[in-house]
């Protein structure tokens, strides 16, 4: 924005904007090399408006904060910020390409990468036990998804790991640990689990793509946490409330099969069927275009310059087999959308190409976003034990009045 713009916006003086740079609330930039002129960030603009409206109408500042608003609690997990993603101050990208599931979970459960040995140490026997009772589930005519086979399972390991209700932070970090295990074991299936975690998910999902585990590993890593999302938050509430670890995986899993959260994945994976090869790529977009319907898998409200996430997990596919089908497929996808919509993939879109690249089975793709979650929605738990508060938002009621009284406001 120009100054003239920013400053009608903020309905100040361009002397009070000036002044708003110099306190470092707006940033600003030089038009050009040896220019005088200066162009300020819109976004940061927009920041300061929402605040001045928040403080003239906090009730409002309330509601917006529930939806992409405000940020309503702290935490020291994930920072999002210029288009990049961070655990703990380490950048999501290069943790994808240089670390392990195990010690991105150490990072973000006790703030070290090597707690991470001692975490993992588990009883395999007990693993095998579950899976045996998850595979008669199946024989009794059920067909679950790979995620529901996740949610199956827990209640059921939760009743025998009674340690799980010691809620202090080192036993909590254990008892995430088993459940990551367990759920991991869960999704790969009959094969030795006493490997590195994303080893046993190539043991299980796809043994015949040598060294495919670094892409499991990443995109599990990339998924791990996303600061508020709506199964984070959900996760949060249940641990506010007392409850396990088992309990908060359990409602983070729910609502990551919603539609317009990780069951978005799976709408990605139906689109890219509609069109299967790259030469349809543009025309099946446009049809959706002129339809009004939704292009599922791209753009992201809080990457408009494209998803780190998704750009991090294709780049590592690209460099994994370069000439695969599905990468020419994404290539074609990407390039259309960019052109037609101006539009840039997310990390479902990425993972649903991976699905692709590895021959994985049907809803595998969001079992691995599930699976990813699962250390984030451990570290929201975690955190929120540490704060000791209960969640209890209030509401605005906006019922009948009791007995048809007029003006009569009751509270509990």
């Amino acid at each position: 924005m120009t100054a003239q713009e920013a400053a009608e916006a903020l309905k100040v003086s361009r002397t009070t904007l000036y002044a708003y740079v110099s306190r470092g609330l707006i940033r600003s930039e030089a038009v050009g090399e040896g220019s005088r002129q200066r162009r300020y960030h819109a976004e940061d603009v927009q920041k300061l408006i929402e605040r001045k409206q928040g403080r003239r109408n906090p009730e409002k500042l309330a509601q917006d904060a529930l939806h992409w608003g405000t940020p309503v609690l702290d935490s020291e997990l994930t920072l999002i910020a210029n288009g990049r993603v961070f655990y703990r101050g380490y950048d999501v990208a290069e943790l994808a390409q240089t670390e392990t599931v195990e010690r991105v979970a150490s990072l973000l459960w006790t703030g070290h990468f090597n707690n991470a040995e001692a975490l993992f140490q588990t009883n395999y026997e007990l693993l095998n036990h579950y899976e045996t009772m998850l595979l008669h589930i199946e024989m009794d005519g059920a067909h679950p998804s790979p995620l529901q086979s996740m949610q199956l399972i827990l209640p059921i390991a939760a009743a025998d790991d009674l340690a799980a209700y010691d809620l202090r932070p080192e036993a909590a970090a254990h008892t995430g640990a088993r459940i990551l295990r367990l759920l991991v074991s869960v999704i790969a299936g009959d094969v030795p689990n006493d490997v590195a975690l994303a080893q046993t998910l190539q043991q299980g999902l796809c043994p015949t793509h040598t060294g495919s585990h670094t892409l499991l590993s990443a995109a599990m890593i990339l998924c791990a946490d996303h600061e508020l999302n709506a199964s984070s938050f959900t996760a949060r509430v249940v641990a506010a409330a007392g409850a396990s670890p088992y309990a908060a995986v359990i409602a983070g899993l729910s609502a990551l099969q919603g539609v317009k959260h990780g069951g978005h994945t799976q709408r990605v994976e139906a689109f890219l069927r509609e069109m299967d090869t790259p030469q349809m790529a543009a025309q099946v977009i446009a049809a959706r275009l002129q339809r009004g319907e939704h292009i599922p898998g791209f753009g992201h409200r809080l990457y408009p310059e494209g998803d780190p996430r998704a750009i991090a997990l294709l780049s590592m596919m690209t460099a994994y087999a370069p000439n695969h089908e599905a990468l020419a497929l994404a290539n074609a996808v990407t390039t259309a959308a960019a052109d037609l919509m101006q539009a840039y993939p997310t990390i479902d879109f990425a993972l649903a190409i991976l699905g692709r690249l590895l021959g994985l089975n049907a809803g595998t793709a969001l079992a691995l976003f599930g699976l990813g979650r699962t250390i984030g929605w451990v570290a929201h738990t975690l955190e929120q034990y540490q704060t000791d508060r209960l969640i209890r938002p209030r509401a605005r009621y906006t019922g009948p009045n009791p007995n048809g009284a007029e003006g009569n406001h009751l509270t509990s």
